[in-house]
C-alpha cells in the first residue's frame, strides 16, 4: 500500500540496497482456532513485511483486533492477546513501510470501519496508482482520512457505494481504482478475496478441515497443514461464507495476466508455489540460464546469502564449477539495534555477512546474487571477498538490470537512484570493484519461468522494473515508487 509522504525513502540503515515486498495477507473462516492459524500464517509471510502486524477476528457479532509495531512473534505470543481474538474467522496483515510515516499507528492493517451495512475489515497488498487523485476528490467532498495509505481510499469508496451488499460494494469500489493489488476483506459472516484484473500481486486459496484460507503465498498454507486448492485468478472475487463453499465471481473485464515476475526472482519464499510453479525451481533455472548465457572461468561458485543460493546452485550444476558456501550470513542481527551512524552504516554488510576465508583464499570466485539496486551492498560484498584473499571476483546476477521503479507494491528507489539506470554494465563492474559483471537477459529470465521468450507486444508478466513497460498507467504524476504498506 502506498503512503502519501514527502520522504518515501527514509529506509532502514541496512536495507536501502534491497527491494522489499510491501506486505503479506492472510484470512481464514470456519475454524475454531482462526486467530492462532492466522498468527502462524503471518509468521510464514514475515519476509513480506516486518514493520508491523495486525489481526482482526469476528465471532459473528463483534470484531476483535490487535495491531502492533514489530514482527509477528513479538506481538502475538501473549496468552492474553490470543484470548482476546475471539471467533472462527480472522484476517491478518504484515506490513513493510518505506517512509517517515512508518510509526503512524493508524497505518497498521487490517483497517476496520463501520459502514451503513455493517462492520468491515480490510487488508491490502499492492499499490493503487490513482489513489492520490481519488483521495483529493474524496477530501473535496468532505471525507476525513485517518491514515496516509491508499488502502483507506478503498474503505471510503466502500462506504459511499450504494450497492446492496458488501461484495457488490467492494467490486463497485475497486472498479474505480487502478494498480496492482490483492485484498482480503472480513465481515461478520464472510471472508472475501480479490485480485486486480492483471493479477500483478499474488493470492492463494487453501483449505483446512473444511475451513477456507486466502493468503499471499502457499508457504502460509504449509505451516498450518492446509491444502493448496488453487490460485485466485486475476480479476477474480472469491466469497466464502461461514460453513459454506467458496463462490467465484469475475466482475472485471478479462485481461491478459501480468503477474509480477520479481516474485519468482526474489520476493516469494523459495518453498512457495505460485501459478503452479515452484519458486525454488524457477530460481535454480535462472542460475542455469545465467551459466549458459554468461559463462566465466573460475574455481568456485559462491551465493550471496540467502537470496542467491538457488540460482548459484543452478549456475554450479550447469557450469560444472563447484558450489561453495563462501559467505556466511548472520541471521540474528536486529534492524535497528545500534545507532545508524555513518561508520555503522559502512559496517552494515559485515554485520550481516562474513567471508569464509578458508573457502575463498586464492580462488577465482563467481558471486551469484538475485539483483542489483543501488549497488552499494554488492560493492561492499565484492570488497569483503577480495579482502578474504579471492584471486578474482566475477559477479553474476540472476535477473536483468533493474532500471525502473515499481509502482505496484514494491519498495523501489526512484529511477535516478537505481544504478543500472545511469550506468552501463562495464561502468557498474568498475564501481563495484568486480573483475566482471553480467546479468541474466530478459528473454532468458522468461525461459527460466517457463516461456520461450518475452512477447514484446503482449508481455506475459509484469517486468516493468527491467523494461520500463508498465501494464497499468500511473495517473498520480507525483507518485513515488513503493509504498508504506
Amino acid at each position: 500500500m502506498m503512503e502519501f509522504t514527502t520522504n518515501p525513502f527514509d529506509c532502514h540503515p541496512f536495507s536501502g540496497d534491497a527491494l522489499h515486498e510491501e506486505c503479506g495477507v492472510f484470512g481464514i473462516i470456519g475454524h475454531v482456532d482462526a486467530a492462532a492459524h492466522c498468527v502462524l500464517g503471518l509468521h510464514a509471510l514475515q519476509h513480506r513485511g516486518q514493520e508491523a502486524a495486525g489481526i482482526v477476528t469476528t465471532d459473528g457479532e463483534q470484531f476483535h483486533q490487535h495491531l502492533a509495531f514489530g514482527r509477528v512473534g513479538e506481538n502475538f505470543s501473549s496468552g492474553e492477546v490470543m484470548e482476546s481474538l475471539k471467533g472462527s474467522a480472522a484476517i491478518g496483515h504484515n506490513r513493510y513501510s518505506t517512509s517517515g510515516e512508518k510509526k503512524n499507528y493508524n497505518n497498521i492493517q487490517p483497517l476496520v470501519a463501520e459502514i451503513s451495512i455493517g462492520n468491515v475489515a480490510l487488508a491490502h497488498n499492492g499499490n493503487l496508482t490513482n489513489a492520490q487523485t481519488l483521495r483529493r476528490g474524496l477530501i473535496g467532498e468532505g471525507t476525513i482520512f485517518r491514515t496516509t495509505m491508499d488502502t483507506e481510499v478503498v474503505v471510503h469508496l466502500l462506504a459511499q457505494s450504494r450497492k446492496g451488499n458488501i461484495t457488490d460494494r467492494l467490486i463497485d469500489a475497486l472498479s474505480k481504482v487502478e494498480g496492482g493489488y490483492s485484498m482480503v476483506v472480513l465481515t461478520k459472516d464472510k471472508l472475501i478475496g480479490i485480485r486486480d484484473p492483471l493479477g500483478i500481486r499474488p493470492l492463494m486459496l487453501g483449505e483446512l478441515d473444511g475451513a477456507y484460507i486466502l493468503t499471499s503465498e502457499t508457504c502460509a498454507l504449509d505451516i498450518i497443514g492446509a491444502r493448496h486448492v488453487r490460485d485466485v485468478e486475476p480479476g477474480e472475487c472469491v466469497v466464502i461464507r461461514a460453513g459454506g463453499q467458496p463462490e467465484s465471481q469475475r466482475p472485471f473485464k478479462k485481461l491478459a495476466p501480468r503477474f509480477c515476475i520479481f516474485e519468482y526472482v526474489y520476493f516469494s519464499r523459495p518453498d512457495s508455489v505460485i501459478c503452479g510453479k515452484s519458486v525454488n525451481d524457477m530460481r535454480k533455472l535462472m542460475g542455469v540460464e545465467l551459466a549458459r548465457e554468461k559463462p566465466v572461468k573460475a574455481d568456485i561458485v559462491v551465493p550471496v546469502p540467502d537470496s542467491g543460493v538457488a540460482a548459484a546452485l543452478g549456475y554450479a550444476e550447469e557450469s560444472g564449477i563447484p558450489f561453495e558456501i563462501g559467505i556466511i550470513r548472520n541471521h540474528y542481527i536486529g534492524r535497528t539495534f545500534i545507532e545508524p551512524t555513518e561508520q555503522i552504516r559502512h559496517l552494515g554488510v559485515k554485520l550481516k555477512h562474513n567471508a569464509n576465508r578458508a573457502i575463498i583464499e586464492g580462488k577465482r570466485v563467481i558471486l551469484v546474487d538475485d539483483s542489483v539496486v543501488r549497488g552499494t551492498t554488492s560493492k561492499k560484498i565484492v570488497e569483503m571477498v577480495r579482502q578474504a584473499g579471492a584471486k578474482e571476483v566475477h559477479l553474476r546476477i540472476s535477473s536483468p538490470p533493474t532500471t525502473d521503479p515499481c509502482f505496484y507494491g514494491v519498495d523501489t528507489p526512484s529511477k535516478d537512484k537505481l544504478l543500472a539506470s545511469s550506468m552501463g554494465v562495464g561502468a557498474m563492474a568498475k564501481f563495484m570493484g568486480a573483475d566482471s559483471l553480467a546479468f541474466l537477459s530478459v528473454n532468458s529470465l522468461y525461459r527460466a519461468v517457463g516461456k520461450k521468450t518475452r512477447n514484446d507486444k503482449q508481455p506475459q508478466y509484469c517486468d516493468a522494473c527491467f523494461t520500463g513497460d508498465y501494464p497499468v498507467k500511473v495517473r498520480d504524476k507525483e507518485m513515488k515508487a513503493g509504498c508504506g504498506g
